[in-house]
């Protein structure tokens, strides 16, 4: 990402903003700090003067909410801006809400200040302009099964209706329509949607496709021909064809 990377830090303990602000100046970034959601989505909405904000380290617990209820807000107004969640919740239920709600990345507290910034950096060089070297993802319209995909717009329809997408579920449909027809690995479906250097678990991928089928309308069982993701056991997924 050109230039220097403009983060938003959505945080109202100064026990953890005040030595976070000062490393991520040390490595370089433009930090801006908001308290509440209600101050952070003012930033967010940007104004005159203001520079757009690259990727947001958001704490969960916020003196007028849920941050999570930020991302949400963020991804149903389309925006795919990276998302860092920290949380004190460690329960595996509180990472698949987290995710469903359109966060990028999640991170408990409390965290090695080494890890945060690895993980800001994948974020950040995942949401550059992707330069890919696969022929397929010079078509700006991908189409198979009644399922139409605009990379150019980032929108969907299946059937003509268009459906509401989070950003991972977006790159993971784009990623198995760029090869309809054919399995796609695990490996590279993780590092084409989250990075090579993901530091997750290989379920976000599977609570991915699940969640992906369920708002395709994609049966999970029946016969081959009805369905439109088919699972490869040991290998990846397959987009089916017309």
């Amino acid at each position: 990402m050109p230039g220097v990377a403009s983060v938003l830090v959505v945080e109202d303990d100064p026990a953890i903003v005040d030595p976070l602000t000062r490393a991520l100046g040390r490595e370089g970034y433009a930090v801006e700090v908001a308290g509440t959601i209600a101050a952070a989505a003012q930033v967010l909405a940007g104004g005159e003067g203001q520079a757009p904000v690259d990727v947001v380290v958001l704490d969960r617990g916020l003196p007028d909410g849920d941050g999570l209820e930020l991302v949400r807000r963020a991804r149903e107004a389309g925006s795919a801006l990276p998302f860092l969640v920290l949380t004190a919740r460690a329960e595996e239920v509180d990472l698949v809400i987290g995710l469903d709600a359109g966060a990028d990345d999640y991170l408990t507290k409390p965290f090695r200040l080494p890890e945060l910034l690895a993980r800001l950096r994948a974020l950040l060089r995942r949401a550059a302009p992707e330069v890919d070297d696969d022929p397929l993802g010079e078509r700006t319209v991908l189409t198979a099964r009644g399922v139409t995909l605009d990379q150019g717009s980032r929108q969907v329809w299946k059937d003509g209706e268009q459906l509401r997408l989070s950003a991972k579920e977006f790159d993971l449909l784009r990623a198995l329509l760029r090869e309809a027809g054919t399995v796609v690995s695990r490996d590279k479906l993780m590092s084409r949607v989250w990075g090579a250097d993901w530091f997750g678990s290989t379920k976000t991928l599977d609570m991915h496709v699940s969640w992906l089928r369920r708002k395709l309308d994609d049966p999970l069982s029946g016969a081959g021909d009805q369905r439109l993701i088919t699972t490869v056991r040991g290998v990846g997924f397959r987009f089916e064809r017309d």
